[in-house]
This record gives structure tokens, sequence and C-alpha cells, in this order.
């Protein structure tokens, strides 16, 4: 597996950027495990399992989210896993670190939030 984390990163903004789900979805492999504070308090539970129930998710985030906007501020690069830092639309601060699979999917995804979710 080969990533070059910037071109991941910018092409993943770009995909949220777009408010296209299956692009941004095309980064994830069937058996991803997300993890957020922020689908702890929308589902109760912060993981979620599987490409359909995060395509659920994220489909429900966007709309509900409307002005939702990523600015890329870094990206750190690690052993088969990157973490995006980028602001949201509200200016907070947010760390996203993926880890990767063989096929260079991301199979786990773990959300990071500066402040209130």
């Amino acid at each position: 597996m080969s990533i070059e984390s910037r071109s991941f990163a910018e092409a993943w903004v770009e995909a949220w950027n777009a408010r296209d789900l299956e692009r941004i979805l095309d980064h994830y492999a069937a058996d991803i495990v997300f993890l957020s504070p922020v689908a702890a308090r929308r589902l109760g539970d912060g993981r979620v399992n599987g490409i359909a129930a995060l395509r659920e998710y994220w489909s429900a985030a966007l709309a509900a989210i409307p002005d939702l906007r990523f600015t890329l501020e870094a990206v750190l690069s690690g052993h088969q896993c990157l973490t995006i830092l980028y602001r949201n639309q509200r200016g907070q601060l947010v760390a996203e670190t993926v880890e990767f699979d063989s096929a260079g999917k991301v199979c786990r995804s773990v959300a990071c939030y500066d402040g209130a979710v």
C-alpha cells in the first residue's frame, strides 16, 4: 500500500466540500469503523460500523448541515495511516486519523474535535 498523504487529504476535503457522498465514501472500505463524538451525540453510540451505516449517517449529516465546509490545515503522515487536520464551517479545529487497509481504503477512522461538538 502506498498512499500519498497530502493528495489523499486534498481529495478527501474536496469530496466533502463538493457534498458528493459517493466520492466521500469511495475512500472507505466496506468494513469501515468510524469513531466520533458527534456520532455519539446523534446516534447514542460513537461507533459507526460498515459502509452502509456510514452512508446513512453521513447522508443525514450532509442534509442537516447545508453550509458544511472544510479547510485543510495540515496533514500528518504515519505508518499505514494519516491525520487530516482541518477546520469545519464553524472554524472548529478537527483532527481525523484514518488507517488504511492493504487495498489503500480507510478501514478505521477516528474524529477528534477541539472544544464542544
